[in-house]
């Protein structure tokens, strides 16, 4: 059995992949030598990515202005894509915190398009082509709050939940070439996590600073996470190394879950 991380010759397709995780991702693969089809809703930061693929050693990088809420789109996706894809990476932006008692019933409907919805029409759409090459991996960037809800982030906590289920469903459902896994960021520096911070800060008047402080309090690490480590382990397991790695939540949070 060859261990070898390379992705030569595989196919990956990259939602979320204008900034963030999603960008070093998609470098991290291109690294590594694989053909790249990357999807956002930010079409000149997408086109960016892209060319910075091709220059990292992606020989081909396409960019596909996606709204995964919107299920034309994929569709239309889905059609223009090209096959066979072996790799998918299903990862969106979260949805705006807040707690789950204020919560509208409609507040959940976006983040579930985006996030599960979106996830599971690609998967049943892909799933034929990985079995036919006998090659499949499936990752999903989710959030350490599928193992420990987060405070303040009552849909989040509920979606990235619903997503990470479907997952370990999938996993025992999926043919044996085919593998499906979650990677669960903890604090790591996105826009995303900058965004956040400016928001708790405001709901509970303190400075965005203090937020920070008080978030590296309960990390052993002791600092925020960088994108590219998690995107080293999407890697790895999109690669034939990662194969026996099956139906997992895998935290990146220098330690801050308490579960073992």
């Amino acid at each position: 059995m060859s261990l070898s991380q390379s992705l030569q010759h595989r196919h990956a397709f990259i939602c979320g992949a204008s900034s963030g995780i999603g960008r070093e991702i998609a470098l991290a693969m291109a690294a590594q030598g694989a053909e790249l089809s990357l999807c956002a809703r930010s079409s000149g930061r997408l086109k960016e990515v892209a060319s910075l693929c091709r220059q990292a050693g992606a020989p081909v990088a396409k960019a596909f202005t996606v709204d995964l809420e919107q299920e034309k789109e994929i569709e239309d996706l889905l059609q223009g894509l090209s096959h066979p894809v072996h790799i998918l990476v299903n990862n969106s932006g979260g949805p705006p915190g807040g707690p789950l008692l204020e919560a509208q019933v409609d507040d959940f409907l976006a983040p579930l398009r985006r996030h599960l919805f979106a996830a599971h029409r690609l998967v049943q759409a892909l799933v034929p082509g990985m079995e036919a090459e006998g090659y499949g991996r499936i990752l999903n960037i989710i959030s350490t709050s599928v193992k420990e809800p987060i405070p303040g982030l009552g849909v989040s906590n509920t979606v990235r939940g619903a997503v990470a289920a479907w997952a370990k469903t999938l996993s025992k459902e999926l043919p044996p070439c085919i593998s499906i896994n979650s990677l669960l960021p903890g604090f790591t520096a996105t826009d995303r996590l900058a965004s956040l911070k400016q928001t708790v800060a405001g709901r509970q008047g303190i400075e965005p600073e203090q937020v920070e402080k008080n978030w590296l309090a309960t990390v052993p690490a002791a600092r925020l996470g960088d994108p590219q480590e998690l995107a080293a382990l999407a890697a790895f397991l999109a690669s034939p190394a990662g194969a026996f790695v099956r139906g997992q939540s895998i935290a990146v949070d220098g330690g801050r879950l308490n579960g073992i």
